[in-house]
């Protein structure tokens, strides 16, 4: 057994279903599973592959606070396995209410300083859903909470999910992905301080670097707060009523897809259900906030939709704060312009001070009861999303740059001298850019914010996100650590 591979342990008080889900995981049934309180004892051990991360499983007894030697044997071997784990699935019954015992272990764990995720079982059906809510007790954010059902087979693909995004990836996969692309290194691996290259040499360096995306697939989001006419905006851009309108707040519930043709652009639409202050959102609601972020993961572009009739709230700022967030493209939605008596010019300048993170996104006035500005919001739609997935040809890129440069210089923290070598576009949705120089760490973010903005000034980016790297020639294009969001 590889003793090199990350452990992930299963706690939790017996009869909850851990060795339910230690068998679905491992895709073999190894665990004995019983009614019967307590059945497991011993650790449980077994190598798993999830897609092609592996990971070693271990499943223990369930804890139960009793004076029965067994069970006070079973919960240290359990604590003792969850601090030699990397990860921890801490595993509840759904079908009761939050337990102070599973409250004090869930404490005890989380002072371990492990990746933890909280597991509610036995959540068999969407009514089920508002009693997970419960379980936000324990203090866990949304995205460490995860209410299944094993025995069902429902939200396991969520929790699956996040346990391989804390698995390391496969070597083997490794070893391919870098003999692939060390062909590209070798043509990227020069200095571009000599002047023996022409444009189109340094043109080819981002050749490899395209990605292949289908253009004309737009997912939009469409998202805002209860009762701000998302529904009607869907309703009126579609031409039809898809979804239910009501003037009740919060009538949509789940999200619903509509896709059509528009331009020769299939355009696949979001309508999301209302948000609300957290403190506010009662039962199913809340599963709503969830399913939301879950879409604007998938998204590429976003409608942030605002009440013209209401005064803006710190909501309002919030919501929008998702999209800066999933880093989409965005149009922000004025709707039921028709109610109201302010001036447009009024009403930009207040979201440009609320919104100053957005401050790329255009803004439209619409009134979806009466259709006015629709169609233009369907042009806007195209044009964004074309500005969203353009590439800048990289002799273009260094010509600005350099004008840029040379107009403002680059600073010398602490006497460094600091030199472009060159600019690449890497990717696209949103566009991201490296520039590539001798010493990147040292580049201020207020320097990379003012080649944005001459980025702004010379390429057509409205409606999207820019994100700057700054790297040295042996880093890797996308690094991380590097990447700096136009905020």
């Amino acid at each position: 057994m590889d003793k090199t591979l990350k452990k992930i342990a299963l706690i939790g008080q017996p009869n909850v279903g851990k060795s339910s889900l230690f068998n679905r995981i491992a895709n073999k049934r190894i665990a004995i599973v019983s009614d019967m309180a307590g059945t497991t004892r011993d650790i449980r051990k077994h190598e798993i592959e999830i897609m092609d991360r592996k990971a070693l499983m271990l499943d223990t007894g369930g804890i139960d606070e009793t004076n029965d030697a067994i069970f006070s044997n079973v919960k240290r071997k359990a604590i003792e396995t969850a601090k030699e784990a990397d990860i921890i699935l801490f595993m509840v019954d759904g079908k009761n209410i939050p337990d102070d015992k599973d409250k004090e272990l869930f404490y005890e764990l989380q002072r371990l300083g492990k990746e933890l995720a909280l597991v509610v079982n036995k959540i068999d059906n969407d009514k089920e859903l508002e009693r997970l809510w419960e379980f936000f007790e324990f203090g866990i954010g949304d995205e460490n909470l995860f209410g299944i059902s094993v025995s069902h087979n429902r939200g396991t693909k969520n929790l699956f999910e996040w346990i391989y995004q804390h698995l390391p990836v496969n070597l083997e996969t490794v070893a391919r992905e870098e003999a692939e692309a060390l062909k590209k290194q070798r043509e990227e691996d020069f200095d571009f301080d000599d002047e023996d290259y022409s444009s189109e040499e340094i043109e080819n360096i981002t050749d490899d670097n395209n990605k292949e995306v289908d253009e004309n697939k737009i997912n939009v989001a469409i998202i805002g707060r209860v009762n701000v006419g998302k529904s009607s905006i869907l309703n009126a851009i579609l031409g039809e009523e898809r979804s239910v309108v009501s003037p009740i707040a919060g009538t949509t519930i789940d999200p619903v897809d509509e896709s059509f043709e528009y331009k020769e652009k299939q355009i696949t639409f979001v309508d999301t259900a209302g948000l609300r202050r957290r403190g506010s959102i009662e039962g199913i609601e809340k599963y709503a906030l969830m399913r939301t972020k879950e879409m604007l993961d998938k998204a590429n572009m976003a409608l942030v939709v605002l009440d013209a009739s209401r005064e803006l709230t710190d909501l309002d700022e919030k919501i929008a704060g998702l999209v800066d967030e999933y880093g989409l493209g965005t149009i922000i939605v004025l709707n039921k312009w028709d109610e109201n008596m302010d001036t447009f010019q009024k009403m930009e300048e207040e979201i440009r001070r609320r919104f100053r993170f957005l401050s790329y996104a255009p803004i439209i006035a619409v009134s979806a009861k009466t259709g006015r500005s629709i169609e233009r919001l369907k042009e806007k739609i195209i044009e964004i999303h074309n500005n969203y997935i353009q590439r800048i040809p990289t002799s273009q890129l260094n010509r600005v740059i350099e004008e840029a440069v040379s107009r403002h210089s680059l600073p010398s923290p602490n006497g460094v001298y600091l030199r472009i070598y060159y600019t690449t576009q890497f990717d696209t949705r949103p566009p991201r850019i490296a520039l590539v120089m001798n010493k990147p760490n040292l580049l201020h973010f207020t320097y990379k914010r003012y080649l944005i903005n001459y980025l702004r000034d010379n390429f057509n980016f409205e409606g999207t996100p820019i994100h700057v790297i700054a790297r040295g020639k042996n880093d890797k294009i996308g690094d991380e650590e590097y990447l700096e969001r136009d905020r």
